[in-house]
């Protein structure tokens, strides 16, 4: 309930997450038919980079900021094209002083037909995006705790959706809170796409978290993660995962051209490194087995 996201706002983990969910939503709009996304920890919705929090901390210069003065290829502007677009569309006298979270962003980006469930527990956050949204009848914001929301608002009444699942990682243990949530989720909603975020830095329990996850029995399972700094001196974010399940055919090679651009635009010293690979690959019948 101590977690404030404005002193983080748009820093590298930010880029990568929505990046990539602005992704998941341009390729869930390839079919006409509705979908909904449900943002289990959705924040505020905006964010004022130019207010005392964000300033203190400074750390959406060396993500979004960077990202915004980069000289980007053809190639990872295209992929990045829907995610830069809401940015600069909160900023239209240029300059970038309002960064968009994921409940905003992807408002953003929604067709007439889309939906979106935004559940934030903390009262303040919740009253400030209720506000934001009040009178969009395409948004649902529920003081909820989004843990909770995997199991009562699973499936959509749309039957087509995405789940973010982006919590705080402020307790302990939350790496198996994660798996968890995913495996309730996923009895009820196994057609789904899932995007969750864990934090990599030093000691962080990762190889079991993937284990764990593995160990679940969900097939189509892809994992991208982003290191821009050693985390040999320090005890704080050195990098971000996503986990991303039931992804769209085209994630994992869209992924191998912005990975390494990011990394190159966000390192933050001589070790940064990215990966992109199945943590389960799906399974393949006898009747498939040559087709990749």
């Amino acid at each position: 309930m101590n977690y404030r996201h404005i002193y983080h706002a748009g820093n590298f983990a930010d880029v990568l997450k929505h990046a990539v969910l602005a992704r998941l939503i341009r390729y869930m709009q390839n079919k006409d038919k509705a979908f909904r996304l449900l943002d289990t920890h959705a924040g505020i919705g905006v964010y004022d980079l130019s207010s005392d929090e964000a300033q203190k901390t400074g750390e959406w210069l060396d993500g979004i900021g960077r990202v915004i003065a980069a000289d980007l290829k053809p190639e990872v502007a295209a992929l990045l094209e829907p995610y830069l677009s809401a940015v600069h569309e909160l900023n239209p006298d240029g300059g970038l002083q309002f960064y968009p979270g994921s409940p905003k962003l992807a408002r953003m980006l929604f067709r007439p037909q889309d939906r979106l469930s935004a559940m934030e527990l903390h009262p303040e956050d919740h009253n400030r995006l209720h506000r934001l949204f009040e009178g969009d009848h395409h948004v649902r914001v529920t003081e909820l705790d989004g843990w909770l929301a995997l199991g009562a608002h699973l499936p959509p009444k749309e039957k087509r959706g995405i789940v973010l699942v982006d919590p705080p990682f402020e307790e302990e243990g939350e790496y198996d809170r994660l798996a968890d949530g995913l495996a309730r989720a996923y009895r009820r909603f196994p057609g789904g796409t899932y995007c969750l975020w864990y934090p990599l830095k030093k000691d962080a329990p990762v190889k079991a978290f993937h284990e764990t996850l593995q160990a679940l029995d969900i097939p189509k399972m892809l994992c991208a993660e982003l290191v821009v700094r050693s985390d040999r001196d320090t005890t704080g974010l050195s990098g971000s995962g996503l986990v991303i399940v039931n992804p769209p055919f085209t994630l994992k090679d869209e992924l191998h051209v912005l990975l390494p651009a990011l990394k190159e635009i966000l390192a933050q010293d001589r070790f940064p490194s990215h990966r992109a690979f199945w943590l389960r690959a799906e399974q393949k019948t006898a009747a498939n087995a040559d087709i990749d």
